[in-house]
């Protein structure tokens, strides 16, 4: 059966309403939605940093170096005579005083050559005796010619003979004396002893006349090198004015010790290597410290701080300024525009809190050196000035630990003072290094 006219037009209708709908409701939803407001985009706040103004002034510098210790008179003690040691009198490893007796040889065999030695000088002294007055009474008789110029001649050389056998017995006699007292062996110094290479009872020859070492502790001597390229560059700062070295050469030596204390007492250099070590490639230079309480000992490791160089005219900033990045160290600075730019730049030394800056800032320069986490390139900044740290003198970069014999360390000399005795050291350098250690 077909159906009826009249459903066929309803069914029509309701199927043509339902797929014109979507076309009337979407333009309704566009227009609906034109007439709206577009989202402003909002920007961001500005970064709030602390910056500092770049400014020239004069950095000193402290360069520091891995020493050694070294006594600056170590003496070997040995046996001069021949025989058996008697005895070890001094402690091993103790002080000994210049004079102190350390070891004792046995004596007899050496009193009995002094004996035999001062008999045979009283012989020859009783033959010089009879020979003198046995010329006096030639001389008289040959004058008279009662005797021949013969017996003359014979008298006086019987009396010349025994003046030099005297000579000869009183010489031994000095020796003699000088063995015996050879067996008591003393220090010729004061200083630090070392242990007995040989024990009471063993024979002592030239073989084995090393007793033992006595180093003397004051002054002590503190060892450290340059290499080649240091001084290169310290010559090279010295010729274009980067380096300034101290009046005369005079450079403080600040010892510090393996526990991070200061010794207490500053040194000067005193020795400079007239050449360059081939083995090494170093430039050997000493220093000299005194060390009257034998708190320093020889053969000890310890960072020798050489104080004295400035860069003058220099850019120094603080170290939180300086970060790392991938093309380098770099700070940010706030540009015309109070927005972020990323520097690069070359440091140099480190001094204090701060860096040096070789290159990379120019004075007036404003650097960040707080909130720097938050900023990128072309990010608006908003800059407050900080305070810009001052630099430390090189007393305060060298201010002393409590020391480990309780003294009080002296003040450090004013800046450009000269150290005692210090001087440049022969043909080197005024100034001790370049690019040394940074801490």
């Amino acid at each position: 059966m077909f159906p009826r006219r009249e459903e066929i037009t309803v069914t029509t209708m309701l199927n043509w309403r339902c797929a014109l709908l979507p076309l009337v409701l979407v333009p309704a939803l566009m227009l609906a939605g034109c007439g709206k407001e577009k989202p402003v985009a909002v920007a961001p706040p500005a970064a709030q940093v602390g910056v500092i103004t770049v400014k020239l002034q004069d950095v000193p510098l402290i360069y520091e170096f891995v020493g050694q210790t070294e006594s600056s008179q170590q003496v070997e003690i040995r046996a001069r005579v021949n025989g058996f040691l008697d005895q070890r009198v001094y402690t091993e490893g103790s002080l000994v005083k210049a004079g102190q007796v350390m070891f004792v040889m046995d004596r007899k065999p050496f009193q009995a050559a002094l004996d035999a030695a001062q008999a045979e000088l009283a012989q020859q002294q009783a033959r010089l005796t009879t020979a003198r007055k046995n010329l006096a009474r030639v001389k008289p008789l040959a004058e008279r010619n009662a005797l021949s110029q013969k017996d003359l001649d014979d008298s006086t050389g019987q009396e010349q003979a025994a003046a030099a056998a005297v000579e000869q017995a009183r010489a031994d006699v000095t020796t003699a004396r000088l063995n015996l007292g050879y067996t008591t062996i003393s220090s010729p110094v004061a200083g630090l002893s070392s242990f007995a290479k040989r024990q009471p009872g063993t024979y002592i020859d030239p073989t084995t006349s090393l007793l033992t070492y006595v180093a003397k502790l004051d002054p002590m001597r503190v060892n450290f090198s340059l290499s080649e390229n240091e001084v290169l560059a310290i010559q090279a700062g010295e010729k274009d004015g980067t380096l300034v070295a101290p009046p005369k050469g005079a450079f403080q030596v600040v010892v510090i010790l393996a526990d991070g204390t200061q010794f207490p007492n500053y040194g000067h250099i005193a020795f400079a290597d007239a050449s360059f070590n081939s083995e090494t490639g170093t430039y050997l230079v000493r220093a000299e410290v005194s060390n009257p309480n034998g708190v320093l000992r020889p053969g000890q490791f310890v960072r020798v701080k050489v104080l004295g160089a400035k860069r003058p005219n220099a850019v120094a900033v603080p170290q939180e300024a300086v970060i790392q990045g991938q093309r380098g160290q770099f700070v940010w600075v706030v540009g015309p525009d109070n927005k972020a730019q990323q520097r690069v730049v070359e440091v140099g030394e480190w001094t204090g809190n701060s860096w040096v800056i070789r290159s990379g800032l120019k004075p007036g320069e404003k650097v960040v050196v707080t909130g720097a986490l938050r900023l990128a390139p072309g990010v608006p900044v908003k800059a407050s000035d900080v305070p810009a740290p001052g630099l430390p003198t090189e007393a305060e970069q060298a201010r002393p630990r409590p020391s480990l014999d309780g003294s009080t360390p002296p003040p450090a000399a004013p800046e450009g003072g000269a150290a005692p005795g210090g001087g440049a050291p022969a043909g080197a350098s005024s100034a001790p290094a370049a690019g040394g250690s940074k801490p």
